[in-house]
């Protein structure tokens, strides 16, 4: 089923598979900012990422003494949820609980909540977990919403910009085995503009990926530098992604979580980057999407 949320500027639709957002259109204009899923670049469109982001070494983890399964992302965008009522106006909210299904995967009692919030021009995100278990609870989250290229040429030398708050030079880890994260970083720089050009190579070793808090803020722009897109987060981590150099999109991802580092087999608890709740406890974080007319 499907959820449709509008103003006077934009319509956004959310599917109640994954509560994935399936389009975000400008109704001035009648652009479409996000991804429409083809596969033959790639199939999503705005994944919810949980109780994992990225992928775990071997694909398995270890909780409460047992050796789990899980493939990479977690089991949430491939899920069901049921729409939630009494919510605000102009918000949408989903929830997925847990259940035999999940359990045999990812041993905790929880709770998660995804909503859409639609004002103007912005379209915030949020989510809240909550450990409903009588255990301790750890987990990630993160977002993996893919955006069009304004006006997208593959015989363009350079396909769009990104501007951050991080500074003019940031530094990437860089995934080196089973998508997994080595011990080698990359540098970023931008151009005395501040602005970083997105060519056929930008994503030619994978996914940039800023953490520590590098930065909080990105923006694309188009070809010509006009403003497009804006992303504002608190998240620890921000991945930027395309499948290749041809396809006509990037993802920008604010991440409470990434992958295993290589090699890694230690507990879930103790995996890099990752969230724990006590038994009653609830997790709340959120991400705002600003979108312009170009």
């Amino acid at each position: 089923m499907k959820i449709t949320l509008t103003n006077d500027v934009l319509a956004v639709v959310i599917d109640t598979h994954g509560a994935e957002l399936q389009s975000i259109d400008n109704i001035r204009t009648g652009r479409h900012y996000l991804w429409h899923g083809d596969k033959a670049y790639w199939g999503r469109r705005s994944p919810v990422l949980f109780p994992i982001v990225g992928s775990l070494w071997d694909g398995t983890f270890r909780m409460d003494g047992k050796e789990y399964g899980l493939g990479q992302h977690g089991f949430a965008r491939d899920m069901e949820f049921a729409v939630m009522e009494n919510v605000p106006e102009n918000e949408a909210w989903f929830v997925l609980e847990a259940n035999d299904e999940t359990m045999m995967k990812y041993p905790r009692n929880f709770r998660l909540e995804i909503g859409y919030s639609l004002i103007g021009e912005r379209v915030t995100v949020m989510w809240r977990v909550v450990n409903n278990d009588a255990l301790r609870m750890s987990f990630q989250i993160g977002a993996h919403p893919a955006f069009n290229y304004p006006d997208f040429s593959s015989a363009d030398p350079i396909h769009a910009y990104f501007t951050t708050d991080g500074g003019k030079i940031l530094y990437s880890q860089i995934i080196a085995e089973k998508g997994c994260i080595g011990d080698e970083t990359m540098e970023v720089k931008a151009d005395s503009d501040g602005l970083v050009p997105v060519t056929g190579a930008t994503y030619s070793r994978g996914a940039l990926i800023f953490a520590d808090n590098q930065v909080h803020r990105v923006s694309m722009l188009s070809k010509d530098k006009r403003p497009y897109v804006t992303l504002m987060f608190s998240a620890p981590l921000v991945g930027l992604w395309s499948p290749s150099g041809q396809a006509p999109f990037m993802c920008i991802e604010p991440w409470w979580g990434r992958a295993d580092k290589v090699g890694y087999e230690g507990e879930f608890a103790e995996r890099q980057y990752v969230n724990h709740l006590e038994p009653g406890e609830t997790f709340e974080a959120s991400y705002m999407m600003i979108f312009d007319e170009v």
